[in-house]
This record gives structure tokens, C-alpha cells and sequence, in this order.
């Protein structure tokens, strides 16, 4: 961990320092870390729980699955005849950390929490007062830190970093300001990621080293007026115009829709119906595509920016207007109807990650009550004497403990190649976005009156938490779609791990 201290500014300076991708790390490659640095833990024995029986069998066959941070064979774990501890996990000498599993998650965490605190945090309120996108202090996280392309490969200018790394990035940025958080993920997410999972070499090599560097803003359309929870009801539609495809329609709710009250954002992945107009409606919602659309094309247009948000409102949001707007067919990304499969897969990591903003926010609100408590005197002794707000503080402590350490095992679990994890993303959603806003409406509560105005930041927080339960799927699709999964699942057996 002696690279901890190394001071790192920027995501190229943490690789220099440690040389080592960030990974998901499975249990047994960390036990082989483990015991490279720890004599200690050669003694460790694997084995297979269908093979020898004896805790003193020597043998290690070991068998690693593509997919990261799982096996293809469940192994029990002895050490010297005794049960395995999984505090040892970690590197020489520390315990297993979920919420950072290596030096370079660590590192992370601290560079991202360091700059939020120097420079988003002070900026915060301003930004929220004046609905204002600051967009200067965005492309910092480009140009000096290296965040914009968080999961992208080094390649195009990215940190190849994975899903745990990305957790980490949007919990600590919106500690400060998740509305800036926000327009983090709408760019570096549904915009950066998404192309670079599902665009061909060109599309990647003309749109992804302008998108990492913050030099454009990026964004994704897929929300219209009338289809939001019903993503695949889209009305807008793309026609085959012979050398360009002609797209027509409206998106609404788009984070990054604008930079200003008149100006477009740069670029933006775009969902459209390609059916046959003859098609059935019914038939019509398998026919999706997506399209790469810069602000220049013709028949493209700002709507409106979106104002008097409840919260979310230092991330510019807004309708796009597209009037037979003439797209290239070298934009069409990946095949013609064959966007739903990347639809999901970006919607799977995009409800993690807004979990992860949820902790994020809940930590912040948890910090500010029990700090005011401790200091708030009511007759004679300081409130948090009183069973009444030591309930709200610890139960707040509580949920949030358990979102975030289910949060980080979905993380460490998701493969960013692959969609089908969309039950657990579904859940952790659900739980996390709720635990939120229960934990910001009791840090109101515990300030009383101070709580309700703009002077303490609880107010802010508790609406900026509230958009999380409607935006990237509302409370009650979640709940739709966990319980279909579940039902699909029956004839597997029970719930198991």
C-alpha cells in the first residue's frame, strides 16, 4: 500500500505508480497476490469441494472463468486444517476491503474524493442556484484526471477501468454535487462507454479520443414525451434515404441536452424506430437503432433547456428536436434493429452506477446530521442524546452500510462485455435509490427548520436523490422486472448465491 502515498493527481500518474490495470479481481487470482506477498498465506490450500476430502491435500487445480471475478469451480478453501478466513483477502498485512479490493481502487478514491472536495464541492451551490452546467470544470476530469473515459481502453485514451472503479468514481463525486455527477455519467456512460462497447473501429477512432479528452460533450437519447419507462415504445424513426438516413422526432429528459440555454451539446448516441411503417406496432418494438448525431447535422435542434428542476439542477437538462435530420450511414452504429441488446447492457451498468451516486448522496446526508446533532443543544444536552435522533442517525447508518456493500458486490460481478445481469442491477437500484431518500428526508428531519432552507446542504442532497428513483428506470419497473426474472428462474431450483 506504500503507493498510496505516492500523491497521485491524475489516473496516468496511479499506472506509472502501480502498472497494474484495474480488473475485477476474483478470490482466488487475490489469494495468489496474496501469497506472493505474504509467506504467510503460502500455506493456503485449495480445494476442489468434489475432489479429495482431506483439509491436508497438497494438490491446487485451479480453473479461472473469461468471465471477470467468478470461476467455473466452486472450491473450499482450508488453511492448516482450519476454516478459511476471508479477512486475509487483502494485500500483506490489511483486510480485504470491498468498497476498495486493491491499492489502485484505493488510489482512486482518493484522487477522485480530493478533487471533488478542492473543486466541485465549492461550486456546488452556485451551480444548483443558478441551474447552471459547469462546463470548464467538467473537461478537467478529462484533461488532468483521465476520468471521461473510465471503462474505455487505454487505446482511445481511457483507464480501462472496471465496474467497481467506475462505483467509486460516482459515489465520491456526488458527495459533492450529484448533479455534477449527473452529467458525469450521461457523458462518460451512456455516451463514452456505450460507443466504445458497440461501435466499429471508425466510429471509435472519429468520436471517442474527442469524448475522453472533455474536448466534446457527449450524451444519449433515448427518453421521448411518451416513452420513458416504456424505452421500447419509441416514436421517433429513422428512413433508409438511400446514402443518409432521414430522423425525425423528439427526445426529452436528456441529460447533457444543452450546454447552455441555446447550445447543443456536442454529440449523442440517439435511439430510433427502423421498422417498416406497414410493421404492427407490436412487431415495430424489436426494430430499434442507434445512430451517432453531432449538433452540426442538419434538421437537428435544441428544443428547450428544461428549467425549475426539483433537483439534479447543476446538470443541464433538455428536449432534442430532430426534423428529418440528415444522418449518415456510416453512423448507424452497430447492425439495422439491432439496438435493444446495447439498450440494456448500457441501462444494466447506468442503474449501478446511479446506485452508487445514491451512496454517495446518503453519505453526505449521514455526515451532515450526526456532525449538526453532535453540536445542536436542546434542553441542556446536545440531540443526539435523545433516543428519537439517535434512531434516525443509526438507522440511516445502517441502510446505508448494507446498500453500499451490496452495491459493490454487484459491481464486482459485472461483466462489462455482457448483458443478462439485469436482475441484480434492477435491485440494487430499487433498494439503493430508496435508502437515499429515506436517509436525506431524516437529516431534514434532525435539522428541523435549518434543514429546510438552502444555508445547510441536506435540502439539496434530499432532492437531488429523488430524481434517482424515476431516472434510469422508475421504483416500479424495477420491481416489474425483478419479479419476471424471478419467475423465469423457477425451474432453476431455489435462490442460491
Amino acid at each position: 500500500m506504500s503507493s498510496l502515498r505516492t500523491g497521485c493527481r491524475s489516473v496516468k500518474m496511479m499506472k506509472t505508480v502501480a502498472r497494474r490495470r484495474l480488473v475485477n479481481v476474483g478470490p482466488l487470482q487475490m489469494l495468489d497476490r496474496c501469497a506472493e506477498k505474504n509467506p504467510r498465506e503460502q500455506r493456503l490450500q485449495y480445494q476442489l469441494s468434489r475432489g479429495s476430502s482431506s483439509s491436508s491435500s497438497s494438490s491446487s487445480s485451479r480453473s479461472y472463468s473469461s468471465t471477470p471475478g467468478t470461476t467455473r469451480t466452486t472450491y473450499s478453501f482450508s488453511n492448516c486444517g482450519r476454516f478459511f478466513s476471508s479477512s486475509s483477502l487483502g494485500a500483506a498485512g490489511e483486510q480485504f476491503n470491498l468498497f476498495t479490493p486493491s491499492p489502485e481502487h484505493e488510489q482512486l478514491r482518493q484522487l477522485v474524493r480530493e478533487f471533488a472536495k478542492t473543486h466541485v464541492e465549492p461550486q456546488a451551490l452556485e451551480s444548483d442556484r443558478a441551474e447552471k452546467f459547469n462546463h470548464d470544470l467538467f473537461k478537467r476530469l478529462g484533461s488532468e484526471l483521465g476520468l471521461l473515459g473510465p471503462m474505455v481502453s487505454e487505446e482511445y485514451g481511457g483507464a480501462n477501468f472496471d465496474a467497481t472503479a467506475a462505483c467509486i468514481i460516482h459515489e465520491e463525486l456526488s458527495y459533492s454535487d450529484p448533479g455534477f455527477c449527473l452529467a458525469y455519467l450521461a457523458h462518460s456512460l451512456l455516451f463514452v462507454h456505450n460507443l466504445f462497447h458497440n461501435g466499429n473501429a471508425a466510429q471509435k477512432a472519429r468520436y471517442l479520443p474527442k469524448t475522453v479528452s472533455g474536448e466534446w460533450i457527449g450524451g444519449m437519447g433515448m427518453s421521448e414525451p411518451g416513452a420513458g419507462t416504456d424505452v421500447l415504445g419509441l416514436k421517433t424513426r429513422a428512413v433508409d434515404n438511400g446514402d443518409h438516413f432521414a430522423l425525425s422526432g423528439n427526445k426529452m429528459w436528456i441529460t447533457n441536452g444543452c450546454l447552455s440555454d441555446s447550445e447543443l451539446g456536442d454529440v449523442y448516441l440517439v435511439y430510433a424506430n427502423t421498422g417498416d411503417s406497414s410493421t404492427s406496432a407490436k412487431e415495430n418494438r424489436k426494430n430499434i437503432s442507434l445512430f451517432l448525431v453531432e449538433k452540426s447535422f442538419p434538421g437537428f435542434s435544441l428544443g428547450q433547456k428544461i428549467k425549475d428542476k426539483c433537483g439534479m439542477r447543476a446538470s443541464n437538462t433538455a428536449e432534442l428536436v430532430f426534423d428529418n435530420c440528415k444522418v449518415p450511414k456510416e453512423n448507424l452504429v452497430g447492425g439495422l434493429n439491432q439496438g435493444t441488446v446495447p439498450m440494456m447492457r448500457n441501462l444494466e451498468i447506468e442503474r449501478i452506477v446511479l446506485a452508487a451516486m445514491s451512496c454517495g448522496i446518503a453519505r453526505r446526508a449521514i455526515d451532515a446530521m450526526r456532525k449538526y446533532a453532535a453540536q445542536r443543544e436542546a434542553f441542556g444536552k446536545t440531540i443526539d442524546s435523545y433516543g428519537q435522533i439517535q434512531d434516525m442517525i443509526a438507522t440511516s447508518y445502517a441502510e446505508w452500510q448494507a446498500s453500499r456493500s451490496f452495491l459493490y458486490r454487484v459491481a464486482r460481478g459485472t461483466d462489462l462485455e455482457a448483458a443478462g445481469q439485469r436482475i441484480d442491477s434492477d435491485a440494487i437500484k430499487l433498494v439503493a435509490t430508496k435508502m437515499a431518500t429515506r436517509v436525506c428526508d431524516r437529516a431534514i428531519q434532525v435539522h428541523g427548520g435549518y434543514g429546510y432552507v438552502g444555508e445547510y446542504v441536506v435540502e439539496r442532497l434530499w432532492r437531488d436523490a429523488k430524481l434517482l428513483e424515476i431516472g434510469g428506470g422508475t421504483l416500479e419497473s424495477h420491481q416489474k422486472n425483478i419479479v419476471q426474472d424471478l419467475a423465469r428462474s423457477i425451474g432453476e431450483g431455489d435462490l442460491a448465491d
